[in-house]
């Protein structure tokens, strides 16, 4: 290099300017070239090494000895004495504070080509600042390479580092501070871009440790802003950004775990807390609106109920095949699986942060529920228009409880000695101050309100303070009530719709309607709120961990109804132990959830049930103990509800044996192995016979709907012998007991059975005889010279009768099939003068409508549209005749059915039963007893006559027939014959002439009318053998 260049370099070098003037620092350079001249190759050698060891990262072995031997060791040419110092000057050039400036800070005074620069660390991208650069541009400067080996700058580059980044700080703190004088910039957009783009590029780490530092400046510089007025515009900034994100959009993750940092840091915690409570804290709809809501609000289940329009998922499901729905439906429970995750983690955070933080969210989720009590109220889903402005959105709820599900996790274990330190008195505990509700760790507001399991007879003893497993337990059973209870009876109405217009759309495709476009519309719509509802509502983790709450809350009520106020879980034994006053603390709803999830199960997802099955036992266990006992449990509705549980918990009566399947083998296994086998099928036959005096208004009509799921399940006990046996035992106690003071309660479920049978077959032959009118009428062509209107009517009453028919013919083949499966071996009772006049009347009169001249007003279009199965029907009352055929009384009994019976019949219904195939030997079997059964017809016929002119005094007054055993009412002092009046009062325990209370044991018999009636019936025979 020549003088003249090294001159001109010295004037470009920006360091000349630490010399009094350009001479010095040429005079500097000289004396400095001079010098490096005189040193040794070695030293230059070692020299330069030893600067690239320093900014190396340093290795375990690395020593100065060992660097020193190892230079002695070479003897280095000029040319590699030359590369090693071009290597340390490109170190030092990469580590001059001129550029660790503009790495830091962008900015520059060099204007040439990037593409230049990236080589020697500067960044590629910076702010050039024009003006400086200007102001610069004549002075002259030393070499930069020069100044640097001598001021030792690579050394003293960390205080500049650290200045830099307190200058940093410092300018952050400003904008934050006064964002107004930042014109045309929006500073918290840029705060919340930067940590999105530190997030999304890996550097969130360094970002929030630089947070860190910015969030203790403001905090202690709180003169011109508060921290939270300089933060609560970035949390306008998130929720106006995060409410218009689908769940299946990316970037709605990086929101929420921006979302989690704050809730992780303990002063953006408490201003997220503050930021969050509503105006209104008593309008439910407002919390939706906060930043939390807005979060839980995002779902796939329709934004506006009804309005498929722009919705993101399932739209035009019928051009989609099965199996693209099933990928849509686990993509979508990919994202729901990730998103109740963050959402928990937030609460999480918030309840472990501080104790501030804690109470704050707590109360914001009491309030927030105590807001939208009304969701459960029946109107509510009568009224959507007005409830969508007064409450927050399913949605809202669902998400909330699957968050608030993974918060009970480490409790919900059947065996958990955490979880039996739940306290019901804390669903007891009256309006409570806001400091009250901090020191006592109580929340929820209102639950006092609700209606419990069983009345409460005294005033609880309420703790100093709850813990959090009772807060969380009561928390997570509320929203679960208030959100996805209600999910679910939208679900099965929705489900009840898409089937009846499946059915009008295919009739109207085939009529050729120009209303099956439209139907075809609607179907499509309806669809695609089905599938967005079942998807939202079937996450399988989600399930799992409901389940696993239910479960444990099974395990709870038990040993809260078994008295145990310990921590560890107590054996349950029959007859189970008094103290049970703790359940008039629990609120309904824990029992209404738990039979409410498994019902659902079953419905629509029942392989969560197949894979969980011994957890079932807990189950078996709670329903066992509460269907069973009223002392327990009050109310009969839910009782009766239990029942339904039980059937959807068992396994399937139609499942088809296939060992593939082990998970039904293991459910069968529980079902059949439980240990407590008999105080199960009691507490079934207790509630069947409950629930028929509810109290209700209602109750007739409520009892079939109620006792639909008891059919099946009767059915599968009976085909497993120990329930079989306990079934018997029952039967066998009310045999020798008929007459006891209250009647036995196997008696009381055989007369329930038979007046459903009566009942239920005798108003589905009255709809299906209606049906078959109608119908004609319309084939001939009676309902076109209708109005539109009045066809209108005439199809839609049409179809009212063939729902009831179904309903009728349903319920009737079930109550027809459970007598024909009990009679088999249970025959004493029936044969009993108490039930043999019923039963037999009542299968004589179904024999008349099925087979005799009368079956031709039945014979509708299609006998499977309305469940109408007469040839089961007659092969289960043909059964039921020849299971009680062997007793002699019963043989005898079926001729005084004056009513129905008649040789005839039985002629006619051995021709069915050849026309419908039955076999062989039942064929012969029900002729051999038709032809005894005659014969006994035509000794009672001559009996009767003999009879016939019998006084008022000896017939009963209610059934006018001949006294066989005349006993007096105590109250009423009426005569009546003691089958009669026990007949009634299975189904009656009152006085029927006067309504006063009445049972078996305060009846007296009337022996002298006894005498009487007999002296008479012998002085008649008697002059019958006198005349013939």
């Amino acid at each position: 290099m020549t003088d003249q260049e090294n001159n001109n370099n010295i004037s470009s070098n920006p360091f000349a300017a630490l010399f009094g003037s350009l001479a010095d620092a040429k005079q500097f350079a000289a004396i400095q070239k001079e010098q490096l001249k005189q040193q040794s190759v070695k030293d230059a050698m070692f020299n330069s090494l030893h600067i690239l060891i320093d900014e190396l990262p340093a290795s375990p072995d690395d020593s100065d000895n060992s660097v020193s031997e190892s230079l002695d060791e070479f003897d280095y040419s000029v040319a590699e004495i030359s590369r090693s110092f071009r290597s340390q000057q490109e170190i030092c050039e990469q580590l001059n504070i001129n550029h660790m400036i503009q790495r830091i800070f962008l900015i520059t005074l060099d204007n040439s080509d990037p593409s230049m620069k990236s080589g020697n660390g500067i960044p590629s991208r910076c702010v050039y600042l024009e003006e400086m650069a200007v102001e610069l541009e004549d002075q002259d400067w030393l070499d930069m390479s020069n100044v640097e080996q001598i001021t030792k700058v690579p050394e003293n580059l960390l205080p500049f580092a650290v200045q830099c980044r307190n200058l940093t700080v410092s300018n952050t703190r400003t904008v934050l501070l006064t964002p107004e004088i930042y014109v045309d910039q929006n500073i918290h957009e840029q705060l919340v871009d930067l940590m999105l783009e530190a997030i999304q590029g890996a550097h969130f780490e360094d970002v929030t440790e630089f947070l860190e530092e910015v969030i203790e400046a403001l905090i202690l510089d709180e003169e011109v802003r508060t921290f939270p007025e300089v933060m609560i515009p970035v949390f306008d900034i998130l929720l106006g950004r995060i409410k218009d994100l689908e769940l299946c959009q990316i970037l709605l993750y990086a929101y929420l775990d921006v979302l989690l940092y704050f809730t992780r840091q303990k002063d953006m915690a408490k201003v997220f807390v503050e930021y969050i409570q509503p105006k209104d804290p008593s309008n439910g709809q407002m919390y939706q609106k906060t930043l939390l809501g807005v979060i839980l609000n995002i779902s796939c289940l329709l934004k506006t109920a009804g309005v498929v329009e722009n919705h993101a998922y399932f739209l035009n499901p019928s051009r989609s095949s099965p199996q693209e729905i099933k990928v849509q439906e686990a993509n979508i429970h990919q994202f729901m699986a990730q998103f109740h995750e963050k959402i928990y983690q937030m609460l999480k955070n918030l309840l472990q942060l501080s104790p501030e933080t804690k109470h704050c969210i707590l109360s914001w989720l009491g309030n927030c529920l105590h807001a939208n009590a009304g969701r459960t109220k029946i109107w509510a889903n009568q009224m959507p228009e007005i409830f969508f402005q007064m409450y927050a959105s399913d949605a809202f709820f669902l998400n909330l409880g699957a968050a608030l599900l993974k918060l009970c996790q480490p409790f919900c274990k059947p065996r958990s000695s955490r979880l039996l330190t739940f306290n019901p008195t804390y669903c007891a505990l009256k309006e409570l101050n806001d400091e009250e509700r901090k020191i006592k760790n109580v929340h929820m507001r209102g639950l006092d309100k609700e209606t419990c399991l069983i009345p409460a007879m005294q005033e609880p003893k309420f703790p100093q303070s709850y813990n959090l497993v009772t807060e969380n337990l009561a928390l997570t059973e509320y929203t679960l009530y208030l959100g996805f209870h209600r999910l679910h009876d939208q679900m099965v109405k929705i489900n009840q719709n898409l089937h009846r217009l499946q059915v009008a759309w295919r009739d109207a495709q085939q009529s050729s309607s120009p209303a099956a476009d439209n139907l075809r519309e609607q179907f499509e719509r309806l669809m695609t709120i089905y599938l967005s509802t079942k998807t939202a509502m079937t996450e399988p983790q989600m399930l799992q961990n409901c389940l696993n709450l239910q479960v444990s809350m099974a395990v709870l009520l038990v040993q809260l109804a078994i008295g145990n106020e310990g921590s560890q879980p107590v054996e349950l034994t029959f007859p189970l132990p008094d103290g049970y006053s703790s359940l008039a603390y629990v609120p309904e709803f824990f029992a209404d959830n738990l039979g409410d999830f498994l019902i659902f199960l079953r419905r629509f997802a029942d392989d969560i049930l197949e894979t969980s099955a011994d957890s079932l036992e807990h189950v078996l266990h709670f329903i066992t103990i509460f269907t069973g006992s009223i002392e327990r449990m009050k109310n009969p509705h839910l009782r009766a509800k239990l029942a339904e549980v039980l059937e959807a918990v068992m396994p399937h009566l139609d499942q088809t044996p296939n060992p593939l399947l082990s998970s039904v083998f293991h459910r069968k296994r529980v079902f059949c192995n439980f240990q407590y086998a008999p105080q199960l099928a009691e507490a079934l036959i207790k509630v069947f016979v409950d629930i028929e005096f509810t109290g209700d208004p209602h109750q007739f009509e409520q009892k079939f709907n109620y006792r639909r799921p008891m059919y099946p399940i009767l059915r599968y006990m009976w085909e497993t012998e120990s329930y079989r046996e306990s079934i018997k035992d029952l039967a066998d106690y009310a045999s020798k007991n008929l007459e006891a003071m209250n009647p036995p309660l196997f008696l009381r479920f055989l007369n329930l059975l038979m007046n459903d049978a009566i009942f239920l077959l005798d108003e589905a032959i009255q709809y299906l005889s209606k049906i078959k009118i109608q119908q004609i009428e319309k084939d001939r062509g009676e309902w076109d010279s209708l109005t539109p209107e009045a066809r209108r009517e005439k199809e839609a009453g049409l179809q009212m009768f063939g729902q009831l028919a179904r309903f009728h013919n349903i319920m009737s083949n079930e109550t027809i099939g459970t007598l024909a499966f009990l009679t088999s071996e249970i025959k004493s009772l029936f044969v009993h003068p108490f039930l043999a006049e019923r039963i037999i009347s009542m299968l004589n009169y179904f024999l008349q409508h099925l087979v005799g001249p009368k079956m031709g007003a039945l014979k509708v279009k299609d006998f499977s549209e309305f469940d109408f199965k007469p040839q089961q029907l007659v092969s289960d009352i043909c059964t039921i005749y020849l299971n009680l055929g062997d007793e002699e009384n019963f043989c005898a009994t079926v001729p005084k059915d004056g009513r129905s019976y008649s040789p005839t019949l039985f002629a006619q219904t051995v021709r069915v039963l050849k026309k419908i195939n039955k076999p062989g030997n039942m064929i012969v079997a029900f002729s051999n007893l038709a032809e005894r059964i005659k014969s006994l017809a035509d000794l009672q016929q001559q009996e009767e006559e003999t009879y016939a002119d019998a006084c008022d005094e000896f017939l009963d007054p209610i059934m006018s027939t001949l006294m066989s055993d005349p006993v007096v009412l105590p109250s009423s002092r009426v005569t009546v014959d003691r089958s009669t009046i026990a007949r009634h009062l299975l189904s009656d325990q009152t006085d029927p002439f006067n309504r006063s209370p009445l049972t078996m044991d305060q009846i007296r018999p009337n022996t002298e009318l006894k005498e009487k009636i007999q002296q008479w019936l012998t002085e008649r025979k008697q002059q019958k053998e006198q005349l013939e």
